[in-house]
């Protein structure tokens, strides 16, 4: 008998923002996330370490619905970026 991979579930990109934004302030509440660039890497500008990184990936996935797998986390690098993977078809 053969698996096949789980199917990934999209959202739209509303609540994909939203998912991301309620993740990085889960990790540092009292980050300004609104100001936060889309374009601007978040991992450095608020200080994430690869755990604080990981939380926010279960975080998203939980979150959405999404499957995000470890190949795709260079993907997951701004606002933009995220809200991109997670809403793309």
């Amino acid at each position: 008998m053969s698996t096949s991979p789980r199917p990934m579930r999209r959202v739209d990109p509303a609540e994909a923002r939203a998912a991301v934004a309620g993740a990085l302030l889960a990790i540092v509440p009292d980050a300004d996330v609104e100001s936060l660039g889309d374009d601007t890497p978040f991992r450095g500008e608020l200080d994430l370490d690869s755990l604080d990184f990981l939380t926010f990936v279960e975080t998203v996935c939980a979150r959405t619905g999404v499957r995000i797998d470890e190949a795709d986390y260079p993907r997951l690098t701004t606002v933009a970026s995220c809200v991109a993977f997670l809403s793309e078809p």
